[in-house]
């Protein structure tokens, strides 16, 4: 397995144990709000109902979007390397070890720090197209490209 394949296999790994924690706490919210329907009445019961509901639709909210970004992340081929600068490259600018996919947290691997930056964000979009021994500026920060993958 290369180290690009490594990091999008992390990556997916901890999305999918997100994606799971979201789906368990919303069915445990809908449980509560059957359960708690079944035994209460008045006011404090639709207060507390209400108060589940937004809970469960800010969960659900997250959900979508982790699972937009693990599709996001399913559809890059980590197999391909390019002299230029692309989605699913792996990138050493400066001290950073970038790979250019999503906006997702940073993950370490074998002690290497790794940032993942969608290529719509000020430094992913400067990074795209470019090569080797480039240099982008960024929020006043130079950064000069050490290696791409």
């Amino acid at each position: 397995m290369t180290f690009k394949q490594i990091i999008k296999q992390h990556h997916l790994v901890l999305l999918q144990d997100k994606i799971d924690v979201y789906q368990d706490m919303i069915l445990g919210l809908s449980n509560d709000a059957q359960n708690d329907a079944k035994g209460s009445a008045g006011d404090k019961h639709e207060t507390a109902l209400s108060m589940m509901h937004l809970e469960q639709e800010k969960l659900t909210n997250k959900l979508k979007e982790t699972i937009v970004l693990k599709e996001i992340l399913e559809k890059i081929d980590v197999s391909k390397t390019t002299a230029t600068i692309v989605l699913g490259s792996y990138v050493k600018v400066n001290a950073m070890q970038l790979f250019i996919s999503a906006a997702l947290p940073k993950i370490p691997i074998n002690e290497i720090t790794i940032l993942s930056v969608s290529p719509q964000s000020p430094l992913g979009s400067q990074l795209m197209g470019k090569k080797q021994h480039d240099i982008v500026v960024v929020n006043g920060t130079t950064f000069t490209i050490l290696e791409v993958e």
